[in-house]
């Protein structure tokens, strides 16, 4: 019987033995293969280095960039709201201009030997609606958009109209 637990006993060590060396086997796979995908996760890491200062580098440039359009917009911008109170102080002496000949012009009282108003001819490139003269009155009948030109021609055509009378009285 000892002989026979002796045999069971070398059986039984080398299946083990046999088992170590599969194990071992499989192990040393797994660790080359490990080996392997640690060179691919060091190159992963050092290629993320490089892109994140790449990257660093970018948004540097971008903030420079950004800097300089920030600066830029503010000397527009102060521009711009200088030539827009140029503007307002132009328009508003335009008007007050307006005002003063539309004043002077419904001031004038027509004589009756003056000879009736006529329509005053524009230039074609000023879109005036067509405009029909009343010569009881200064003023033409006038549509809210020509309602400045309007005023200023009948102020125009009420001192052309006042000087040829003068002209005609002194050469009379």
């Amino acid at each position: 019987m000892s002989f026979l637990v002796t045999l069971i006993a070398d059986i039984l060590v080398a299946i083990l033995l046999v088992a170590t060396i599969v194990s071992s086997v499989r192990l040393s796979r797994r660790i080359v293969h490990l080996k392997g995908d640690e060179t691919a996760l060091r190159q992963t890491i050092a290629d993320l280095v490089v892109a994140s200062s790449t990257a660093e580098r970018a948004i540097a440039g971008l903030r420079s960039t950004l800097d300089e359009c920030d600066r830029t917009l503010a000397d527009r911008l102060g521009t711009a709201e200088r030539y827009a109170a140029d503007l307002t102080a132009h328009v508003a002496a335009g008007e007050s201009i307006i005002a003063r000949i539309s004043a002077i012009v419904s001031n004038v009282q027509p004589s009756r030997e003056e000879t009736p108003m006529r329509p005053v001819a524009v230039a074609p490139e000023v879109a005036m609606p067509r405009q029909r003269w009343d010569t009881s009155r200064a003023e033409p009948e006038l549509s809210p958009n020509g309602e400045r030109l309007g005023l200023a021609a009948a102020a125009a055509l009420a001192m052309s109209e006042r000087a040829l009378n003068r002209l005609r009285s002194k050469a009379a």
